[in-house]
């Protein structure tokens, strides 16, 4: 099974690190856990926060289209991919990392 951690970002370069860094890096019944990083046209270092991250994937959208659009852009990059789970987060931490495993189960 493959999970699929997205994150939608709009000017999170504050919160980005520390949101991913919290996230589980295994789950009984998981066998891959990938992280994608939604940039919603951030006007800050959201974008190079992502990429020196090294996160699996990042969707780049060229102007801020709001949460909605950002949550089904990374929504098509997860079904794309393969993922077999799809979680969604906030990147301001706002959520625990470890409360994805409740979710998965």
């Amino acid at each position: 099974m493959k999970l699929l951690i997205q994150i939608p970002c709009y000017n999170e370069e504050d919160t980005l690190e520390e949101t991913i860094k919290d996230l589980p890096k295994s789950i009984d019944g998981i066998d891959e856990i990938e992280i994608l990083v939604i940039d919603d046209g951030s006007t800050d270092n959201t974008l190079d926060i992502a990429k020196n991250l090294a996160v699996d994937y990042i969707v780049s959208l060229p102007n801020n289209r709001g949460l909605a659009k950002a949550f089904f852009a990374g929504i098509e990059k997860c079904l794309k991919v393969g993922a077999d789970i799809i979680v969604n987060t906030d990147a301001d931490n706002q959520y625990l990392g470890s409360d994805i495993k409740k979710l998965v189960e």
